[in-house]
């Protein structure tokens, strides 16, 4: 990690909310955020909900879905490409100082594209993992410049995690 602040204020934060429990724990995260923070929410295309629910002005951009649960190979690895392409446009206009990200799929290209651009990478592993990493927390591991875990168990077993305890 750099020796500046991981989220500076006044520079665009890229803030990841996902569907269900990852938009009310990125929520309480944002809302524990100095006020001077210029936020960019992103938000898959057809998640109205999420959107609905922030609480702290800033943009929403819409990303498309990398994969769907049930796609098949070729559809997931073309929705993902589709995704990236995308993720590194909004990247390359907002050009974030910081990315926040609990673990919703979107999170990955996003944190991709804006780590490329010099970004620092926040990424909170979602409290319902105890004992395993996600999916995203698995590669987010590799992208990740402070990776946090809210269970002891989690941090013991992931090397470089930040026991940070429950979040909300």
């Amino acid at each position: 990690m750099t020796d500046r602040s991981v989220i500076a204020p006044r520079r665009p934060t890229l803030v990841v909310l996902g569907e269900g429990g990852h938009t009310t724990e990125m929520l309480a995260l944002v809302d524990g955020l100095g006020p001077d923070h210029d936020l960019h929410y992103v938000v898959i295309d057809e998640d109205q909900l999420s959107a609905e629910r922030i609480r702290r002005p800033g943009r929403v951009h819409r990303l498309p879905r990398p994969r769907a649960k049930d796609a098949g190979l070729l559809t997931a690895v073309a929705g993902t490409i589709r995704a990236q392409v995308q993720a590194l446009v909004l990247a390359s206009q907002v050009r974030p100082a910081a990315i926040l990200t609990t673990g919703p799929a979107i999170g990955v290209p996003v944190a991709i594209a804006a780590r490329l651009l010099g970004a620092e990478v926040v990424f909170v592993e979602t409290i319902s993992r105890v004992t395993a990493l996600s999916g995203t927390g698995r590669i987010m591991r590799h992208v990740a410049d402070l990776y946090v875990v809210q269970w002891r168990q989690l941090a013991t077993e992931t090397p470089g995690a930040v026991y940070a305890g429950r979040l909300l």
